[in-house]
This record gives C-alpha cells, structure tokens and sequence, in this order.
C-alpha cells in the first residue's frame, strides 16, 4: 500500500470512529424509556445526569500518528471499558407481621445491577403502606409523568391470601420497574429514600446508641445501592462515607476509617462549602498523622479554607453524623 492510500485509510477510520462514537453516546428514544436507561463509563465521565460519554474520539484528529491498527485496537478499548447499567428489582418472598393489634405483610425485595457481576445485592423489606406513601409523595411531584401508573388497590377482604399477595408481589416488581424506567423518578429524592431512608435511620440509631459494630454492619449494606442510585451526585452519599468512617474510628480501625474519610473528601474536592469539608478534613488529618500517612497536604487545603472563610465554629465529624435522620 502507498503512503497516499495509507493516508487515505487512516482518514476513513477516523471519520469512521467519530461518526460511531457520536451516534453511541446519544440515547435513543426507547433505550431513555427503558428501565435501564443509564450508561456509565469506568474511570471516564461520572455523571449521567448530562446523559452522555464522554466523546472517546476527542483526543483523535487528523493529525493523529496512531496507525490504522493502532486505531482499531483504541476504539476496541473504548467499546469495553463503557457498559450499560441497570438495575433490577425481584421480589421472591414475603412473609406476614402481627404485631399486638396490626398485621400485615411485608415484601421482601432485591436490587442489583445488570451489566456485570454484581456480588453486592441489595436486600431490602417494605410494606404496602410503604408503597402507598411512596405513591402518594410521586404523584405530588410528578403528576404528568405518574399519569399512567397504576397503583395496586387496597381490597376490603383477602388480603392475605397467597392469590392476592402473589399478585401484589408481581404488581409491585412492575411498578418499581417503571418507577425506575422513568429518569425524573429514579433521581429524585422521594424514590431515592424510599430505597434507603429506613435502613440509614436504623443505622444512624445504632450509631447514636453507641453500638458502632451494628451501624456498621448496615451502612456497609446500604452504601452500595445509594451509590447506584445517585450516579449523577457522588456528593449525595458524603454523610453516609462519614459515618462508615466515623464508626471504624471509634471501633479503632484507623485505616479503614481513613480509606472511606479519603472517598468522601474526593467527592468534595470542588464542593468545599459544604457542611462535612472542615470536619472531614480535621478528621482526616488526625487519622494520618495516626497512620504515618501525609497529614501535611490535608493541613495545607484546611489552612487554605480558613484563609479565605470568616472563622466559625463547626461540629466535628462524629456530631455531625449523629445529628443525621434524627426526627
């Protein structure tokens, strides 16, 4: 092949790349509508909020000196490092409460991701009342977009017969899904605590009462599916990393408190107004000069804030976590 015919080839491909990576980032209108209408791409674009990738062909131009295999083995490694994610919702189970002088049932439900392997399954238990809130909050919000929903009715006899339980239980698995397909929904607050807030009330209760290892326990739980769910706002999940963090340091394991300190200072790292920087970097500060670790850059970053901030007086980290969910 001549160098003209090289040339030419190398163009073609270029065009080729551009024109591919271009129409891969714009969602179709059915993939927006699908339940796993979300795309993320691994150590590029973090914040599916903006809906697209990044342009993997940015760093390409005419100019270019990758040869055409060269090429061809980059926009291979492109295609694999992005995946689609979605979640999933079954429920397989349930099992009836009687408590004093309520009963009712309580359905168990599971979340996890498609796309890859996903070992860290989210287990949680709601009621119907709980799905009945939830429907009541969205319709608040979303009334166009909930207009065509239905919500599983109340009956005034049966409801604990294995017929109308089983049928709630398929009605409920299609209503998270489409709850989910829907992108306002998904992100939104209501649906959000729906999926964590008791749990994150539990553990915040232990926290409070001291019993570290318990807390622990649930927010290690939780913390996976609010990360799944808030994508597009890594800062969303800052006070629950704090509070991972605090409960490792008061159960004296300073390392792992300081490995989940270091995830939720790196969400905060153009965020530096909020409420958890100053105490998070205090924290952090004693815990690496604990571990031998560079305390001097962290003490660097707190004098720089207090340089350009009037003083005030701030909590520390562990009375800010607890100051979390009280009612």
């Amino acid at each position: 092949m001549d160098r003209d015919t090289h040339c030419r080839a190398e163009r073609e491909l270029l065009e080729a790349v551009n024109r591919i990576t271009t129409f891969s980032t714009r969602p179709s209108d059915e993939e927006e509508n699908q339940p796993q209408a979300e795309i993320s791409c691994q150590g590029r674009n973090e914040d599916p909020e903006k809906g697209d990738l990044q342009d993997s062909s940015a760093s390409l131009s005419p100019n270019s000196s990758m040869t055409t295999k060269e090429l061809q083995e980059y926009w291979r490694n492109e295609k694999g490092q992005c995946r689609q994610v979605k979640l999933l919702f079954e429920i397989p189970s349930t099992r009836i409460i009687e408590h004093h002088l309520s009963k009712y049932v309580m359905y168990k439900i599971i979340i996890l991701q498609t796309g890859s392997f996903d070992s860290n399954k989210s287990v949680i238990e709601r009621r119907y009342s709980d799905f009945e809130k939830l429907h009541r909050n969205l319709l608040e919000e979303f009334s166009e977009e909930m207009e065509d929903v239905t919500f599983p009715k109340k009956t005034l006899t049966g409801n604990f017969t294995e017929e109308i339980i089983n049928e709630r239980k398929l009605a409920f698995k299609d209503y998270l899904r489409l709850l989910y397909s829907m992108k306002y929904i998904r992100r939104s607050k209501k649906f959000i605590d729906f999926l964590t807030r008791r749990e994150l009330q539990e553990a915040y209760g232990c926290l409070r009462g001291g019993h570290y290892t318990k807390a622990l326990e649930i927010l290690l739980e939780v913390i996976g599916l609010q990360e799944r769910l808030t994508r597009g706002n890594p800062v969303a999940i800052v006070p629950t990393l704090c509070a991972i963090a605090v409960c490792h340091k008061d159960l004296e394991n300073p390392a792992s408190a300081f490995e989940y300190g270091e995830k939720a200072l790196s969400r905060l790292h153009v965020h530096t107004n909020h409420r958890y920087y100053i105490p998070l970097l205090e924290t952090m500060i004693t815990l690496a000069y604990e571990l031998g670790k560079d305390f001097l850059s962290l003490q660097e970053k707190l004098e720089e804030w207090k340089a350009k901030k009037d003083p005030i007086w701030v909590f520390t980290l562990k009375e800010l976590a607890v100051r979390e969910y009280v009612q």
